[in-house]
């Protein structure tokens, strides 16, 4: 019967390739990765038996509380991700799908982009060093800073390593803790200048800040959104742009007074 009736022919000859396009999707890989919240590490405290901020050429002081640095863990750039993945993806709290390109370097093989992620950490570290040490006025030739975090690559724990080195060699600058003694988590580039930058993930970060027991989060404030869409119960977004502005934030937290709120 449809095939006597010239557009209904048509609609269903038109379909056919449709059907045949939606047949290899659910087979075939896509450009995409799906990500996860990822483990958090304490720059306050050890990793792997090594204290992940060690300060030589100037006294140190101990601290309480933690700065978690947070992550992501996403499939791999050669990883085989097909429509059934990304459909699961879309519908779920804890997966985030993203264009691989936005994760992973274009072209470039897994031992290049592993490279490319421990090269990214490494200027990371030494950025969060000098923004530290310039804000403190201590002198880069007189104070060194080894930072170590094994299996983790990429910028965004700038911001948190340069927080622990403050706190370490001045606290709160009033004889406290700049974390008052809280588990605070967050995320953020950091220059050698003190500017704070956008990361991406952060609604999955906010979620491995909460699961590792995380009140605090800061966050670049131009992710505020991106961290309010899916915000743990109980955990409170601290906006930033720069390592100032945080550290002025995590000082009234302590004291009671008014804290920049996304």
């Amino acid at each position: 019967m449809l095939t006597r009736h010239p557009r209904l022919r048509n609609l269903a000859i038109g379909a056919a390739p449709v059907v045949a396009l939606l047949a290899v999707a659910c087979f075939a890989p896509l450009p995409f990765v799906v990500a996860q919240p990822g483990p958090t590490a304490d720059v306050l405290g050890n990793d792997e038996g090594k204290p992940v901020i060690t300060i030589s050429g100037a006294p140190t002081r101990p601290t309480s509380g933690q700065l978690r640095m947070t992550t992501i863990v996403a499939t791999g750039p050669t990883a085989d991700v097909g429509i059934d993945d990304v459909v699961d993806g879309w519908f779920r709290t804890d997966r985030a799908v993203m264009p691989r390109d936005s994760v992973y370097p274009v072209g470039g093989s897994e031992k290049e982009i592993s490279e490319h992620n421990q090269a990214q950490m490494k200027q990371s570290q030494d950025a969060a060093s000098v923004a530290a040490l310039g804000y403190l006025g201590l002198s880069p030739d007189k104070v060194k800073v080894d930072l170590h975090l094994a299996d983790v690559g990429g910028p965004s724990a700038g911001l948190l390593f340069t927080l622990g080195i403050i706190d370490k060699l001045n606290g709160n600058g009033s004889g406290g803790d700049l974390t008052g003694g809280r588990t605070i988590a967050g995320t953020g580039t950091i220059t050698g200048g003190g500017n704070v930058g956008e990361v991406g993930g952060v609604a999955l970060k906010t979620k491995a800040a909460a699961r590792d027991g995380a009140t605090v989060f800061l966050v670049p404030k131009g992710e505020c959104s991106d961290a309010h869409s899916e915000l743990p119960k109980g955990l409170r977004l601290i906006p930033v742009t720069t390592l100032k502005g945080a550290v002025s934030a995590l000082q009234a937290l302590q004291k009671g007074d008014p804290v920049p709120s996304c």
